[in-house]
């Protein structure tokens, strides 16, 4: 299959004005001006006006669910039915997320993962699933958020080392509590492993950060929520996540889960190579407002926010799309410079910047046009298309 498009195309940080880009199979073949198009053909050329741009892929490495489908489901049609429905947003690859439950639901879950990603079958008309994010059970109860208290775990090299080899080698971020008992142990197996240490459900302090960073930590989950937070007296987790250059931070940029005055602060304390958009959604997005599910809790899902009977958060429905549109409003950024945080930033942490992330020859053909209004109304994920919308 050949398609050509044409139009406004985000390369690196700029916006170049007519661009084409010319798709082969599952790779992008060429990209170059308008003028320099070939004349010879076949295919099918999709043209769009400058008012669009054509952005690559969204990579979201921290998500649950969608669909009414979640990871934890340990089915491969839930992981399909997540796939198909994040191309509606943008999203092209992702890291299949997990969550604090009981041993025998999480080894599910990965056993379910680690199989799906291997497989051999043909799913070039979805969403790519690059790998996992274990999140919890290795994380503080006092900092838990809406992972059931019941089921964490003291962190454990040997009960990771176990999980890899269930999830067939593709675990690819690990949160966790590293102020734990072995929590730096196991930051540092991690990283001796090319696993990412990601500091989240954490009540770590500077100090305590500082010594994650030594040990090879260099990922912060979800900043700000689920972590001990930013003090004039004691800089807390997030003080250190916000201060030390080696980490990068994720965000879950809703507007309910950090405020967006605190989301400007970060772009003016972190370098825009140390940041990724993330969405943290669970199975309700996609789906009308109502009562959901997340680790066995019940959920209640309204107005944009979903909530525990308590009111803790519980995940987002976010769409990652929504997330670009609000860093650029919060933050005061350009699209490529937010683009950069949901493509090359997560496609360089995940070693993945060789195929994905940017819109080079050579690469994968995942890539997205956006219209006026940051809304994708084409998707394309390894050459095929995904998403058309009006």
């Amino acid at each position: 299959m050949q398609y050509i498009l044409t139009g406004t195309v985000c390369i690196g940080e700029e916006l170049r004005e007519d661009q084409y880009v010319l798709i082969e199979g599952e790779k992008i073949k060429e990209v170059g001006p308008v003028s320099n198009m070939p004349t010879s053909f076949s295919g099918e050329v999709l043209s769009y006006p400058k008012t669009m741009t054509i952005v690559p892929g969204f990579i979201d490495v921290h998500i649950h669910g969608a669909g009414g489908a979640d990871a934890m489901d340990a089915t491969p049609d839930a992981l399909n039915k997540i796939a198909q429905h994040l191309v509606k947003e943008g999203t092209t690859a992702f890291l299949a997320t997990t969550m604090t439950q009981s041993k025998q639901a999480i080894e599910a879950a990965l056993k379910n993962a680690g199989e799906f990603i291997h497989s051999t079958e043909n799913r070039t008309g979805q969403a790519e699933i690059i790998g996992i994010h274990l999140e919890g059970p290795f994380i503080h109860p006092k900092r838990k958020g809406a992972q059931p208290e019941e089921f964490i775990l003291l962190p454990s090299s040997s009960q990771f080392d176990e999980w890899q080899e269930l999830a067939q080698n593709t675990i690819r971020i690990v949160t966790l509590a590293p102020d734990q008992e072995n929590g730096i142990a196991l930051v540092k197996h991690l990283a001796e492993h090319g696993v990412i240490a990601s500091i989240g459900h954490s009540d770590a302090n500077f100090q305590d950060v500082v010594a994650a960073v030594e040990a090879g930590a260099s990922h912060v989950t979800h900043l700000f929520n689920g972590m001990r937070g930013l003090h004039h007296r004691e800089p807390g987790t997030a003080g250190g996540a916000l201060l030390l250059k080696e980490l990068t931070v994720e965000l879950i940029a809703d507007g309910i889960h950090v405020h967006p005055k605190m989301i400007d602060l970060v772009f003016r304390l972190k370098d825009l190579d140390h940041a990724v958009l993330i969405t943290d959604s669970m199975r309700a997005k996609w789906l009308p407002d109502g009562e959901s599910e997340l680790g066995g809790q019940k959920v209640f899902v309204s107005d944009g926010k979903a909530t525990l009977e308590d009111g803790t958060l519980a995940g987002s429905i976010l769409k990652l799309n929504q997330g670009v549109k609000h860093v650029m409003k919060f933050a005061n950024l350009t699209l490529p410079e937010v683009v950069k945080l949901v493509t090359m930033n997560p496609a360089k942490e995940l070693g993945l910047h060789h195929r994905k992330g940017s819109i080079e020859a050579g690469k994968d053909a995942d890539l997205v046009v956006l219209n006026e209004k940051y809304d994708p109304i084409l998707t394309i994920c390894r050459g095929g298309i995904a998403f058309k919308g009006e």
